[in-house]
Order: C-alpha cells, then sequence, then structure tokens
C-alpha cells in the first residue's frame, strides 16, 4: 500500500548545498529480515501503511520515498571526542534517507540511519551495524521515551545477514542497519566544522536554515539578535535534556559535541546504561577512564559543548551576548531538573522555593541512601498519597531510615497531578519497570543463542504499559 495521506516528504535539507553533505549510495545487503517497525511513529509521518515487503524496500534496500531525497545525503560535520578535536568526522556509517513532516505537530523530521554502508567518512570502518547494537538502541529510546526523555525514535531495525568483526563483543556478530526518526541530524559539530573552515558565510547559511525549519519563533527577532536568540534557544534546549537525563538515572555515555545537535534531543545510543542508585561516578563506556561521561557530570559535559557552540557564533553574536546566554546555563539546569523530577513524581509545582528544597532533599536522600533509582520514584510517584504503597515496596527499608526523614517532610503538601494516574494498573506491580545493565544483556543473549525475540518483546510491551501510565495513552 503506498503512503497515507497524512504523508508528507521534504527535501529540504539539500537546499543547504553540497558543501554540507555528500550524495551516497546504500549497502547492498545479502538479507533482509524485519526486526522492528515503530508504527507509532510511523503514523505520525504517514508510512504506518507501508506493508512489510514495502517497509524492507525502503528501509533495508533504501529505495526512495515518493517525493523525497533521490539519493541520501551523508552529512558533514567535526567535533570534539572526549575533549579532543576531530576534523575527520561526518555520517561514517549512516546517512539522511528522508525528511519528513509531523502529521501531528507539522514540524520537520530527518529519518537517518545508522549501518547502511560506507561513506567517504567512514574512515577505516566498515559502515555496518552488529544487531547487538540496533536491539541496544530500540531499548534505550523506547525506555526513554516513557520516562519522559526528549529523544530521536528507532523507526526500524532490519537484521542484514552479515557476519561482523568487532572487539567490545563476540565477535563474528550478527549485523542489522537501524532507523531513526529525530528532528534534526543538525550537531554542535556541524557548526564547529564551518568555524574550523573559517567560512562566516556558510554559518550564516545554516544558522538562517536552523531557524526557518527548527525555530520559527525566532524568525520575529530584529537580523542583529537572531544568533543570539538561536544560542539562547539551543542552551534552554540542551539544559532541558541534561536535566531529563538525570531525572530518568541515565547515562548516554558519550557526549561529544557531534551527539549533541540543535534541537536539544538525545540520539545515537552507543555503550548507555541505566545507573541502579544515584552515583555520580557510574559510568557507561569502558572507554571513559576519567569517568568524563559520568552521570553526575552530565551537565557539566553538555556546558562544555555549549561554550564550543557560542565559540562558533562569535562573528555574529559578539563575546557579551554569547558569554549572557551561557550564563544562564546552570539556572536552567537547575530549574528544568526541578520540572523533570515533578513530572517523574507526579506532583503539582508548589513553587520555585519549596521545589528547590524538594530537588535537594531527594537529591541528599538517593546519594547517602544508594536506595535503587527507579524504585524511589517508582514508589513516591502521586507523593504522600502513596504512601502506603510506598510501605509495601521491596525498598520500604530505605524509607524507615532517618536519612528518609527530610525528603518525607519536603513531600508533605504536595498535591499529585491531573497526570500521576496513580490508578493505572502499572503503578499496582510491587516493582517498576526497569533496564538496568544485567537484564539488556539477559535479553540480547536469548536473542544470540537461541534466536528467541520472546524476552525483547515481553520488554517492548512493559515498556508500553509504562508509557501509558505515564503519558496517559
Amino acid at each position: 500500500m503506498p503512503p497515507s495521506q497524512r504523508y508528507h516528504a521534504e527535501t529540504l535539507h539539500a537546499t543547504l548545498g553540497e558543501g554540507f553533505f555528500d550524495e551516497v549510495a546504500p549497502a547492498a545487503f545479502p538479507q533482509q529480515i524485519l526486526r522492528y517497525r515503530n508504527q507509532r511513529a510511523a503514523a505520525r509521518v504517514g508510512l504506518d501503511t507501508l506493508t512489510d515487503a514495502e517497509w524492507i524496500a525502503h528501509f533495508g534496500r533504501f529505495e526512495s520515498l515518493p517525493g523525497g531525497f533521490e539519493k541520501p545525503l551523508a552529512l558533514r560535520y567535526h567535533g570534539h571526542q572526549f575533549r579532543s578535536y576531530n576534523p575527520d568526522l561526518g555520517d561514517g556509517r549512516g546517512f539522511l534517507f528522508a525528511q519528513l513532516r509531523d502529521a501531528e505537530d507539522g514540524r520537520l523530521l530527518d529519518l537517518g540511519t545508522k549501518g547502511s554502508g560506507r561513506t567517504p567518512w567512514s574512515r577505516q570502518g566498515d559502515g555496518r551495524l552488529t544487531l547487538k547494537g540496533g536491539v541496544r538502541e530500540i531499548l534505550a529510546t523506547e525506555m526513554l521515551e516513557a520516562l519522559g526523555v526528549d529523544t530521536s525514535k528507532t523507526f526500524s531495525l532490519i537484521e542484514t545477514g552479515e557476519q561482523l568483526m568487532r572487539g567490545d563483543e563476540p565477535s563474528p556478530t550478527r549485523s542489522s542497519v537501524l532507523l531513526r526518526l529525530s528532528h534534526s541530524h543538525i550537531r554542535i559539530g556541524t557548526f564547529q566544522r564551518l568555524a574550523f573552515l573559517e567560512d562566516n558565510a556558510a554559518i550564516e547559511k545554516l544558522l538562517g536554515y536552523s531557524i526557518d525549519n527548527y525555530f520559527p519563533e525566532l524568525a520575529e527577532e530584529p537580523p542583529e539578535r537572531r544568533a543570539a536568540a538561536f544560542l539562547e534557544a539551543v542552551i534552554a534546549r540542551v539544559a532541558r535534556l541534561g536535566a531529563s537525563y538525570m531525572a530518568a538515572g541515565f547515562v548516554h555515555g558519550v557526549l561529544n559535541s557531534d551527539n549533541i545537535n540543535i534541537t536539544g534531543e538525545s540520539f545515537d545510543y552507543g555503550p548507555w546504561r541505566f545507573a541502579p542508585s544515584w552515583d555520580a561516578g557510574f559510568t557507561a563506556a569502558y572507554f571513559d577512564h576519567s569517568g568524563l561521561y559520568s552521570f553526575g557530570r552530565q551537565p557539566g559535559a553538555l556546558a562544555w559543548n555549549l561554550t564550543r557552540l557560542a565559540e562558533c557564533l562569535l562573528p555574529l553574536t559578539g563575546l557579551a551576548a554569547a558569554e549572557k546566554a551561557l550564563d544562564a546555563y546552570p539556572e536552567l539546569a537547575k530549574a528544568a531538573f526541578r520540572k523533570a523530577l515533578l513530572a517523574r513524581l507526579g506532583l503539582l509545582s508548589e513553587g520555585d522555593e519549596r521545589d528547590a528544597r524538594l530537588a535537594k532533599a531527594f537529591v541528599d536522600f538517593a546519594i547517602s541512601s544508594r536506595a535503587p533509582f527507579e524504585q524511589t520514584l517508582f514508589d513516591w510517584r502521586g507523593g504522600v498519597a502513596s504512601e502506603a504503597r510506598a510501605n509495601r515496596s521491596p525498598s520500604a527499608a530505605f524509607y524507615e531510615a532517618e536519612q528518609f526523614a527530610p525528603l518525607r517532610e519536603a513531600l508533605a503538601g504536595y498535591r499529585p497531578s491531573a497526570t500521576a494516574r496513580l490508578d493505572h494498573p502499572y503503578f499496582a506491580a510491587p516493582e517498576p519497570c526497569a533496564m538496568l545493565i544485567d537484564e539488556v544483556e539477559a535479553i540480547w543473549s536469548a536473542i544470540a543463542e537461541r534466536d528467541d525475540w520472546g524476552p525483547f518483546q515481553a520488554k517492548l510491551a512493559r515498556i508500553a504499559q509504562m508509557r501509558a501510565a505515564y503519558a496517559g495513552e
């Protein structure tokens, strides 16, 4: 079946010109087995009506979508990787396959690949993605979306029938190609490349494109204020992203400047993990020896990357405006964390001062007790209205300890929000849906050893229940 009437393709990124991308050809895979299709996301772009065969044709063999790019675009960018500048980046195993309009809110969406073959930017890589990497990305994005993190959506995963050699997992291992749907693949590193080339005209062009398509609310700003307003808007969005990571107990693992996009939307999941408890030093990547991107250092890492963006825009903003925008980040991050925590707890705000006391009491308790992170938020959703349920929790002993008293006091007087949904069946279970590394590995082991996708599907069903409880679906 063709796309539905909700389908609307764009080719706007191509208007930037060849200096921003390279047209590429996708790999030809020996096999295409559809392992995952995101029908919720597909419905928003009018592609939910495709048959599985049509889906594989577009997202396994990369036959162009109607009205879309004739050839995929491998995007050019640079970036700091663990604070070392790398001018040899770019889309090395992915490309921008299509741009689509969200049928519900009209926003522009990018449909990008991971594991789709070599490009001019592949360096020594094979341009492929392991099936395990694809499965892990689905689990990350589904979980994060349910927890209220602004994240890319895993759109499709197709197993491709190749055997890959990798140093960080048993090899040979199965291969896949993944598509992700997100609001932009323009990264801080995209601006860094143009600054490195000292191409101020291209920076202005990219800025105009970004405002027109991702920040239309800034179009009315005076010309001399547009770059500063753009910087302020990106800083606010990235501050919210970092706060949502902290409220979700999530560690991205690789917060390099090429992995931070201008819309403040989390994407590109490699060594991610969820922290069992609030541990500032908890890391996700085995190669992060200094803990640069550990759980507690994520807000600071994002601030460092935003400073790199500000440097790129200095010719357009001036130093004073850039510094003013950056100086706002700490308070924006704190306010965003308070808001994210209240959302996780399903509570109405009681004003900045009280909300700040609650946030401090929560973090102090979480640090001192090392209580299970997700269980604590699950138990106390609704605040003291859930005290009886919390007292039946596997973590009840933590709440009987003296160190919980300040948090109990801070919760007093807070009222559940209309979205708390404490009567949802999800909250009748003794334990929440979590995603710790042992379970992730067990899900993959079932696939790798027995081709058993049952635990994977069961986990997605449980996440869907959690998403419905939190989002009211």
